[in-house]
C-alpha cells in the first residue's frame, strides 16, 4: 500500500525577482511540499532586474545578470512555462491558462497560488507615443532595443529624471549616444533628494556630458512620415514651442502595478493588489502575492529590499509555518551610475517638528543633512560621500535614541568608536522600562 501524500500544487504567475526569492526561501524550509509550476511571460530564467543598468552601459551582460539559470529550476523539479503569459484563472476551478506567442495554451491547476505579476511602465499619453523608437525601460527585450538603436542612431531623449531614466541615460550616453534628459520637475530626482543634492548631481552628469531640460512639458513625439504621424520618432515638441531633434525616446516617468490578471479574477485591487500581514489576498486565502503588483498596508513598493521581505514571509505562510508577519519597509535609495555617490532614506525634506544638520562643501562636491525628530534619525540625504549610509539607515530603520552623539553624528560610524555601545540605546518599546 502506497502511504505517500499527494502534493500540493503550487503555481506562480510571474518569473521575476520577488517571486523566485519567495520559492528559493520555501524550498530551504519545505523542499517537498510543493509540486511547482511557474509561468513567465519573457523567454527568459529569472534574471536581476536591477542590473539592466549595467547591461546597458556595457558593464555587465544578460547572462552575467541571470540570477536562477534554467538548470536550477530542473534541480528543483521546478515546471517553466518562459514565454507563456497567463491570461486567465479560475478560482472556483482552480486553473491557470496562459498562451505563448504562438496561441498555444497551457493550463495548470493550483491549491495555491502565487502572483507575481510585477509592474508596467508608464507611458505618456501624448500624441506620437506609439511611433517607432519610443520605448519604456523595463526589461532585457528594451535595454536590447536600446543597445542596438544606439550603434545607427545619435540622439536620445529620456524622460524622467528620477533613478531609471538617469541610469537609461547614462548606459546610452556610454554607448556614445548624445542624451538629452527631460524632467517635469525643477530637480533631478526630487522623490529622492533634496534641491541641493539634485543640484549637485545634474552638475557632476552635465560634466559627463549629459544635457537637461528641466521644468519642460512634452506635448508631442513627432514622426519622420505623413505629416510626423507616422514612421519612426524624429522630434520632440514641448508646451512652450521648444523642439529637440531624437532618434529614440525612452519613457522612465514611473511604473503601475500590473493588476489586470487578478481584477479579472475578482480580487480585491486598490493600489496594487491588497494584501494582508501574510502576503495572502484579502479576497481569497488560497492565492498570495508578493512584489510591486502587491499593495501592503496601502503601499506598493518598487524597490528591491521590501519585496524580498515580502518574500520571507510569503514563503513562512507557504510552508505551512503560520509564523511570519510583514509589517512593512523603510527603503533607501542609491543610484547605478558608476562614480556617482548619492544616498537617501526616510524623510530627508525634513519640516515641522524636525531639526537637521548640515554639512555643504559644493566645490568638494560633498553634501550631507541628517533629520532628526525627537532625538531619533529620521531622514538622511547624502552625496558625494555615503560611505556612512549604511550606518544612517540602521539608526533610522531600528529607531535609536541618537542624543548622546549628536555632536559627531555627521562625521559618522567611525567618529564614535567604542562609546557607540553606551550611547546608541534602541528606545524602549511600548510596556518597557
Amino acid at each position: 500500500m502506497d502511504m505517500r501524500v499527494k502534493k500540493q500544487k503550487l503555481v506562480m504567475v510571474g518569473n521575476g525577482m520577488a517571486g523566485v526569492r519567495t520559492l528559493e526561501e520555501l524550498l530551504k524550509v519545505e523542499p517537498d511540499l510543493y509540486d511547482i509550476t511557474v509561468f513567465g511571460a519573457e523567454p527568459h530564467p529569472n534574471y536581476n532586474r536591477i542590473l539592466l543598468s549595467p547591461v546597458l552601459a556595457g558593464e555587465q551582460t544578460v547572462d552575467e545578470i541571470i540570477l536562477n539559470p534554467w538548470a536550477w529550476y530542473a534541480q528543483n523539479g521546478i515546471t517553466l512555462h518562459a514565454g507563456k503569459t497567463v491570461t486567465r484563472v479560475d478560482r472556483v476551478k482552480r486553473v491557470v491558462r496562459a498562451v505563448d506567442a504562438q496561441g498555444t495554451v497551457t493550463e495548470a491547476a493550483y491549491d495555491r497560488l502565487l502572483l507575481c505579476t510585477g509592474s508596467n511602465p508608464f507611458m505618456l499619453p501624448v500624441p506620437g507615443a506609439k511611433l517607432e523608437g519610443v520605448i519604456a525601460y523595463r526589461d532585457i527585450a528594451d535595454t536590447r532595443l536600446m543597445i542596438e538603436t544606439a550603434k545607427t542612431h545619435r540622439h536620445a531623449v529620456v524622460i524622467g529624471g528620477g533613478l531609471l531614466g538617469l541610469e537609461a541615460a547614462n548606459g546610452l550616453m556610454k554607448r556614445g549616444m548624445q542624451v538629452t534628459v527631460v524632467h517635469v520637475n525643477p530637480w533631478l530626482m526630487d522623490r529622492q533628494l533634496d534641491e541641493v543634492a539634485g543640484k549637485l548631481l545634474q552638475k557632476s552628469l552635465e560634466e559627463r556630458g549629459m544635457q537637461f531640460l528641466l521644468g519642460a512639458h512634452t506635448q508631442e513625439l513627432v514622426g519622420d512620415a505623413q505629416e510626423g504621424k507616422a514612421g519612426r520618432v524624429k522630434a520632440i515638441r514641448f508646451k512652450h514651442g521648444l523642439e529637440v531633434p531624437t532618434d529614440l525616446v525612452v519613457m522612465a516617468v514611473g511604473i503601475r502595478p500590473n493588476t489586470a490578471l487578478a481584477q479579472s479574477m475578482r480580487l480585491h485591487v486598490d493600489r496594487g493588489i491588497v494584501v494582508s500581514d501574510t502576503m495572502q489576498t484579502v479576497t481569497d486565502a488560497r492565492i498570495y502575492s508578493v512584489g510591486e503588483c502587491a499593495a501592503h498596508r496601502g503601499i506598493a513598493y518598487g524597490l528591491v529590499a521590501p519585496l524580498f521581505e515580502q518574500a520571507k514571509v510569503a514563503a513562512n505562510h507557504l510552508a505551512m509555518s503560520g509564523i511570519g508577519r510583514y509589517l512593512g519597509s523603510l527603503t533607501s535609495t542609491k543610484l547605478k551610475v558608476t562614480g556617482i555617490d548619492l544616498f537617501s532614506a526616510g524623510d530627508f525634506r525634513g519640516g515641522e517638528g524636525t531639526e537637521e544638520i548640515v554639512m555643504s562643501d559644493p566645490f568638494g562636491g560633498v553634501y550631507k543633512k541628517l533629520v532628526i525628530k525627537d532625538d531619533k534619525l529620521v531622514g538622511a540625504c547624502l552625496y558625494g560621500d555615503t560611505v556612512d549610509g549604511g550606518w544612517y539607515f540602521e539608526l533610522l530603520r531600528e529607531g535609536r535614541n541618537v542624543q548622546g552623539i549628536r555632536d559627531r553624528l555627521m562625521f559618522g560610524e567611525s567618529s564614535i568608536g567604542d562609546a557607540a555601545s553606551n550611547v546608541l540605546s534602541p528606545l524602549p518599546l511600548a510596556g518597557e522600562g
